[in-house]
């Protein structure tokens, strides 16, 4: 049995990631740190134009979300529309992005949240109804409604925050 150190839940041995809560379990010795090339990272938020100087490390990303609380990054990739919530027992639907090993529970971040999509050259957001409600730098969103995002901007679900980083290379 492997004990997550997030939420203290017995999981299987061998898994990866934590049946109750999502987090990473530690103990994977399969597992192998890397260094992350900030170079073409250093005028990251300095222009509110909504352009991004530079590359993100290298990442083929239209945009990616920083969490403000955990420094993490995830990249968007692939595709051009994605929805974010968190995954709950018993769901039928999931959310492309599953902010639940983010504390999203806590901070109020709904099942089915928002969605963040690529149209042309405009990324645009909007909240899908959510219980605790969207905002863009503090301003709350109505429910279906889409919102144009730049490069910088921060956007809250509920209580959990994150900047918008936009690659608009």
């Amino acid at each position: 049995m492997i004990v997550c150190s997030n939420c203290k839940h017995n999981n299987m041995a061998g898994a990866m990631f934590c049946s109750e809560c999502g987090a990473q379990l530690m103990g994977n010795n399969d597992l192998v740190t890397q260094n992350i090339s900030t170079d073409g990272l250093s005028q990251v938020g300095r222009k509110p134009t909504g352009s991004l100087t530079g590359s993100l490390s290298g990442i083929d990303a239209w945009a990616s979300l920083h969490l403000l609380d955990t420094g993490q990054v995830l990249p968007l990739t692939s595709r051009n529309e994605f929805t974010m919530g968190r995954v709950s027992e018993g769901q039928p639907i999931m959310p492309d992005i599953d902010l639940s090993p983010y504390q999203a529970y806590a901070a109020g971040v709904s099942r089915l949240h928002a969605v963040i999509k690529r149209q042309g050259s405009q990324i645009l957001f909007m909240d899908l109804g959510s219980a605790n409600g969207t905002y863009i730098n503090g301003k709350r969103l109505s429910s279906n409604v889409e919102n144009l995002l730049n490069h910088g901007d921060i956007v809250a679900l509920g209580k959990l925050k994150m900047q918008i980083l936009i690659n608009s290379s």
